[in-house]
């Protein structure tokens, strides 16, 4: 039995040093001092429910960019506070074009999200969709750096870095180290040429590269993925075309959940897409990333009934944090969250039961988000 976890913990210690070396060896991104082709427009898309106390902010933000061409369209999916009021009031006085879409809530729409993305680009008169979520906070320089980054590469999909606002308490450092770690593995993978995973709140793609491939048509039984599950799309249709921004000026801010009730229901949420993958690659390496978190829980099981002796079960461990370490204090580094280095050993305790627990609770369909019960 050792053998096998020996073997597990070998491969996934090889995976890690690889991706760590591919996060090491990405450039970052240096836009040429003048743009050696026109600029496109852009429309910002913003799906929201329920974000009064955090738009207005993000709103703000956008008045602070340094490109020049873009809109923004808010759609308010059936907000219950005055997040729609809030985006109206801002667009009277809003140095962009600012549109405000209020989406009438219909509870046989599987993916509310989706739909008021899709929405939102059908009108949009950018050649460029940016997509963020409502609670985020950006930086003037990340319109133009997007817009550069596709000009200079002509990627099809731009996924860019997102992290936390604060690392203030425990829970909110734990996340912070989670959290990076998902955005270095899906910009490594994306450099090595499998792309696995983006996320919405920092995300670009060509208007009709969407429509080229159809939107969310195939996707759209799946409350989630409306940045995932299309990035799958759009890498099959034009493999090399996505592409990650590596760039500090273009890091996405949002803030880290406060309740474990809340963290639990986004993550059941993203370990539900799953199912609606149509390449083998992220399906095999999602099953691979289980068996290797599975592998500590059983070795630490196997010690403590003695079927294990105690080297062979910190061998295991060994090979699992030593290459995550390496891995996650680069990332974190380049988020600038050095105070955060000292809760990796931490998460490195809990990520293993953590994964276990969401692989077998993702088999279980049902999730509430944005006050709404999904499937």
């Amino acid at each position: 039995m050792i053998w096998i976890l020996w073997v597990l913990a070998g491969a996934y210690a090889v995976m890690t040093l690889v991706l760590w070396r591919t996060w090491l060896q990405m450039p970052t991104f240096r836009p040429a001092p003048l743009p050696t082709t026109p600029l496109p427009r852009l429309t910002v898309v913003i799906p929201v429910r329920n974000e009064a106390n955090n738009l207005p902010l993000l709103l703000a933000d956008l008045s602070q960019q340094d490109y020049p061409d873009f809109e923004v369209i808010v759609a308010d999916d059936a907000s219950t506070d005055n997040t729609a009021a809030l985006a109206r009031a801002f667009a009277k006085t809003a140095s962009y074009h600012l549109i405000v879409n209020t989406l009438i809530d219909d509870p046989t729409v599987r993916s509310p999200k989706k739909r008021a993305i899709a929405q939102s680009i059908a009108q949009a008169t950018g050649q460029l969709i940016v997509t963020t979520d409502g609670d985020c906070r950006v930086g003037p320089q990340w319109l133009g750096l997007l817009a550069r980054f596709q000009a200079e590469t002509g990627a099809k999909l731009i996924s860019g870095p997102v992290t936390f606002t604060t690392n203030r308490t425990v829970f909110g450092s734990l996340q912070t180290v989670e959290f990076a770690s998902l955005i270095g593995a899906g910009a490594a993978t994306m450099a090595l040429g499998n792309p696995t995973m983006c996320n919405g709140a920092n995300l670009c793609y060509s208007k009709a590269v969407f429509e080229e491939v159809g939107g969310f048509t195939g996707i759209d039984q799946v409350a989630s993925g409306d940045d995932e599950l299309l990035m799958h799309k759009i890498a099959a249709r034009f493999p090399g075309g996505v592409r990650f921004l590596k760039h500090p000026d273009a890091i996405v801010k949002t803030s880290p959940h406060e309740s474990l009730g809340a963290f639990y229901q986004q993550r059941k949420r993203w370990a539900g897409k799953w199912r609606a993958y149509a390449s083998w690659f992220p399906t095999l390496l999602a099953v691979f990333v289980f068996l290797c978190n599975l592998t500590p829980v059983v070795a630490l099981a196997g010690g403590l009934m003695g079927a294990f002796s105690v080297g062979a079960v910190l061998s295991i461990f060994v090979l699992k944090w030593v290459p995550e370490a390496l891995f996650l204090g680069a990332v974190l580094l380049f988020f600038r969250k050095r105070a955060t280095l000292p809760w990796i050993p931490p998460t490195q305790w809990i990520y293993p039961f953590y994964v276990v627990f969401f692989g077998l609770v993702a088999q279980q369909r049902g999730f509430i988000w944005k006050e709404r019960k999904l499937n």
